[in-house]
């Protein structure tokens, strides 16, 4: 099996164990499990398509997408209640998941549009949308608005795929390199708390000052 299309199932599988994570977070029937697994799983992939054109998308193509979704959300359902911590679980599959998909995004995205800035861009949405839109439906806390480097992980894990891919490199090694670059600034940041610097806005004017202007 080529590398990439691994990537892309493996990415789909991870990403619907944390939607079905999820949906046991907030103890939700079976149906709500498969429906959170699919959203979660192919969100990403669905949003890129569109943007590019690509129509349909990648799972009514091939309904092995939607197949293992349900398995996956089936799976979890009968064995979340094995896990202690089961967002510490779902933060860890997701940044898996992202950096699987940030790989497989960019290379979507360069094959489609043959633009390395495109496809570090469809690298990042294939990555993260899913998991905003798991964290909205099931009113987690974005993992947007945590603290921890996110968006900047699936960044640089699909500018190390294209970069590969330009340097010559084989498929199997810049694919590698694309997912371990992503999957260690995000697991570091999971592990010891990276963050990049934030904005921090000046103290507003008091009433006193106001009445002198």
């Amino acid at each position: 099996m080529d590398i990439l299309i691994g990537l892309d199932y493996a990415g789909v599988a991870v990403f619907a164990a944390t939607g079905a994570l999820a949906a046991s977070r907030k103890q939700l029937d079976f149906i709500a499990f498969l429906f959170l697994a699919a959203v979660t799983g192919i969100g990403g992939g669905t949003i890129r398509d569109t943007i590019l054109g690509q129509t349909p998308v990648f799972w009514v193509q091939d309904h092995i997408y939607l197949l293992i979704c349900a398995a996956v959300g089936a799976l979890v359902f009968f064995t979340a209640h094995r896990f202690e911590s089961r967002y510490k679980v779902l933060l860890w599959l997701d940044a898996i998941g992202m950096a699987a998909y940030a790989v497989k995004g960019a290379e979507i995205g360069l094959l489609a549009t043959g633009s390395s800035v495109i496809a570090v861009v469809t690298g990042i949405l294939t990555a993260t949308f899913g998991g905003v839109l798991r964290d909205l439906l099931s009113g987690e806390q974005s993992v947007l608005m945590r603290r921890e480097i996110y968006l900047t992980a699936a960044l640089f894990g699909a500018l190390a795929w294209v970069v590969c891919h330009h340097a010559g490199l084989s498929p199997v090694v810049g694919s590698s390199i694309g997912f371990v670059v992503a999957m260690v600034i995000r697991g570091g940041a999971l592990h010891y708390g990276w963050t990049l610097p934030t904005y921090k806005g000046k103290p507003g004017r008091t009433m006193e000052e106001i009445e002198k202007l």
